[in-house]
């Protein structure tokens, strides 16, 4: 990939040199972050750059091939106390530009008191007023056909120097262990979420694999999602699906699902995690909308939702623990033959 800088200028190349990009919200939210490390990487290819995440998201950037470090905010070990560690260490770096894509308080106390010499952020964050630049963050609304994703929002804080967007997020994987023994063609299912009202049932996850007894299908997720696994397999018909749920690192996941023929996904981590190594994936959208702008970022993305017109959908942005009506239409309407369909 060739960078075309926008603007760029000879002063900005002198003092552009160290960087810091902040992202500590969730699994997803550090891996569409990737987009821009790329893009600031490919204009200011001699710059340090350093990226801030919480505490379990490290693991997405190990041995990484440009990062200079990633920081980590353990936000269980003293919340606040471990906030005030970060900040005398971005204060004691100096940083030339600080790029902040959270919207929340805490991250954006970091950057106002950073002592960095030039501070983006996003207008929603309560601090700012004290960044040199502060731009809009929109969500899109159902039927929108022009809304902006995630990574063009946060391109949008950083185009000034590298241009418009031309990548995505890209992760670097390093492979699978010798002992995972799969067959050549397989997909891969990753069928839990944190919320449930994200979270396509059980029950059609099983229709799903009972439809697909012709391909190896191989379950991934976190440590807590091995039950779930166990119990896809147990209930279904499906004689040759493999549960590494809690055996894979976010990394070695997306080494997985590079390989796959397909990967069916919820709208969560899973979701990033391929459209990061550019994979083909399907993304199953039950409460939540493509149009939030955190649908399939890669080349090879479907998106799979209820084609039933609920007026409730979508109820709220990040789904909710239950139904707030009971039904659950917006995921009970898709159908798994649905699911089997986009699979050629």
């Amino acid at each position: 990939m060739t960078f075309k800088p926008f603007s760029i200028t000879l002063l900005d190349k002198v003092l552009l040199k160290n960087i810091l990009v902040i992202q500590t919200a969730f699994i997803g939210d550090a891996i569409l972050a990737s987009a821009a490390l790329e893009a600031l990487h490919g204009t200011f290819p001699d710059a340090k750059i350093d990226f801030l995440v919480r505490k379990g998201n490290e693991s997405l950037y190990a041995n990484h091939p440009f990062l200079n470090e990633v920081l980590v905010w353990d936000k269980k070990a003293g919340k606040y106390k471990q906030l005030l560690n970060c900040l005398r260490r971005i204060r004691k770096e100096r940083y030339d530009l600080v790029v902040n894509f959270q919207r929340f308080a805490s991250s954006g106390f970091l950057t106002a008191f950073s002592k960095g010499k030039i501070k983006h952020g996003f207008s929603k964050n309560p601090w700012s007023f004290a960044f040199t630049k502060a731009l809009p963050h929109e969500l899109g609304e159902k039927g929108d056909a022009t809304y902006i994703h995630e990574i063009d929002r946060n391109h949008s804080l950083i185009e000034e120097w590298c241009g418009p967007r031309e990548i995505g997020p890209k992760l670097y994987p390093h492979g699978l262990s010798s002992e995972i023994k799969l067959d050549e063609e397989f997909i891969v299912i990753a069928p839990s979420s944190v919320w449930f009202t994200k979270q396509y049932p059980a029950e059609k996850w099983i229709g799903f694999l009972d439809e697909m007894t012709a391909i190896q299908v191989v379950v991934i997720g976190a440590p807590s999602d091995a039950p779930l696994g166990e119990e896809l397999i147990e209930r279904s018909k499906h004689t040759n699906v493999v549960n590494l749920a809690g055996k894979l690192s976010l990394l070695e996941s997306a080494a997985l699902m590079s390989k796959a023929k397909m990967s069916y996904v919820n709208d969560s981590a899973p979701l990033h995690l391929a459209s990061a190594v550019d994979t083909p994936v399907t993304a199953i959208f039950c409460s939540t909308i493509p149009e939030f702008g955190f649908g399939p970022s890669g080349t090879k993305g479907i998106i799979v939702q209820s084609e039933l017109p609920l007026e409730c959908r979508p109820c709220g942005l990040h789904g909710k623990k239950v139904c707030p009506l009971g039904h659950f239409d917006c995921a009970h309407s898709i159908t798994p033959s649905k699911l089997k369909s986009v699979l050629h």
